[in-house]
């Protein structure tokens, strides 16, 4: 069984007002004196400070995902609390914001090296880790999850607000993650040899600073033997987190059994894995998405239908097709964290009112 471990990026706001508050120093330094020389476990400073990361430990099991996620963010609640803020599931800031960058020399560099990018890039993402037994497996399998990445990025959408106002689009996140040099798709690789030359060739042209900019869609871990997905907003709701990670687990272990059976990745553009992020983005799982075996229109449950497909039998195997088939079901029927957004602010009680029911659900 393949392990599987989740980092999510929380947002840090104010319980009165919404706002995002920058207390992010605060909360880690309280956490560190709370236990005694350590930051408090999976817990980290991101690139502005009004925002955590939690992260659990790899496991196998995704009961015990859950009750780890479940944990981790009841965990940063609580040290958000001590500083005078909450935390919240949310990818952007419903409410205007104007950000402050962490201390710290990388960060200044950043700033200085890519300007509003940097300034403006107050975002809040899932990563999946999923166990790999190699670099040469690894590779095998970014090449073969490509396609249906894009619907993976649908099923997460959970940032429809940007700076006050309705951006028009479910993942609202995923365009402004997409201004650094090196985020989005990638074409295949083919081998681990031509994965780690193409990121070489890239840190030699200058532009960005060092691997941890190596921003994929999917790439391999700096730290750990396993595949990274980085395609997901943060989700809502702890529930959508564990089916994200389920769904990637299942990705992981189809492409690996497709490499060692001799099948060729599918020759998917670039172009097309961006038209079809950009369609996921704005439709989330409300309207039609590109259907990866197609590359047509479809409405967003078929193609989520043929993700099932493709991953039945490593669902089946891990234990987690219930699992998977339930959580969609309640995800699909509320329309995705995006969807639940927008129905807060329909009921009344203005943006303020979406962020207070993000914190309630963050850690319900």
């Amino acid at each position: 069984m393949r392990s599987v471990g989740v980092e999510e990026e929380l947002l840090l706001v104010d319980p009165g007002t919404g706002n995002p508050r920058a207390v992010a120093g605060t909360v880690l330094a309280r956490a560190e004196a709370a236990d005694d020389g350590g930051a408090g476990p999976g817990l980290e400073k991101e690139l502005q400070r009004e925002q955590l990361e939690i992260a659990t430990r790899p496991t196998t099991a995704m009961t015990d995902l859950a009750a780890e996620v479940r944990e981790r963010r009841a965990m940063a609640a609580e040290q958000a609390r001590s500083a005078g803020a909450e935390v919240a599931a949310l990818a952007t800031s419903p409410l205007p914001v104007d950000p402050f960058l962490s201390d710290g020399r990388r960060y200044r560099k950043v700033a200085a090296e890519f300007g509003l990018t940097a300034q403006e890039q107050l975002t809040c993402g899932c990563h999946v880790h999923v166990g790999v037994a190699s670099d040469e497996e690894g590779v095998a399998v970014l090449d073969r999850i490509r396609p249906w990445l894009a619907t993976l990025l649908a099923l997460s959408a959970n940032s429809p607000f940007w700076q006050g106002q309705d951006s028009g689009y479910n993942s609202y996140r995923s365009l402004v993650w997409g201004r650094w040099p090196s985020a989005g798709a990638v074409e295949v690789f083919g081998s681990a040899k031509e994965y780690h030359a193409q990121v070489q060739a890239m840190l030699e042209t200058d532009t960005l600073l060092d691997t941890g900019m190596i921003y994929f869609d999917a790439r391999l871990s700096r730290n750990y033997p396993t595949v990274e997905i980085r395609v997901a907003d943060v989700c809502l709701e702890a529930g959508d987190t564990v089916l994200i990670a389920a769904l990637a687990r299942g990705l992981v272990e189809t492409a690996a059994r497709a490499w060692r059976a001799g099948e060729p990745p599918a020759p998917a553009t670039v172009g097309m894995l961006r038209l079809a992020a950009w369609r996921a983005a704005k439709s989330g799982v409300s309207d039609r998405l590109v259907h990866p075996l197609r590359w047509k229109p479809a409405p967003a449950p078929v193609v989520v239908g043929a993700l099932v497909a493709h991953v039945h039998d490593a669902l089946s195997d891990a234990g987690d097709l219930a699992l998977v088939r339930a959580s969609l079901d309640r995800l699909l029927s509320r329309g995705g964290g995006a969807g639940r957004q927008r129905e807060t602010l329909a009921r009344g009680g203005g943006l303020r009112a979406v962020v207070a029911d993000a914190v309630e659900r963050t850690v319900s």
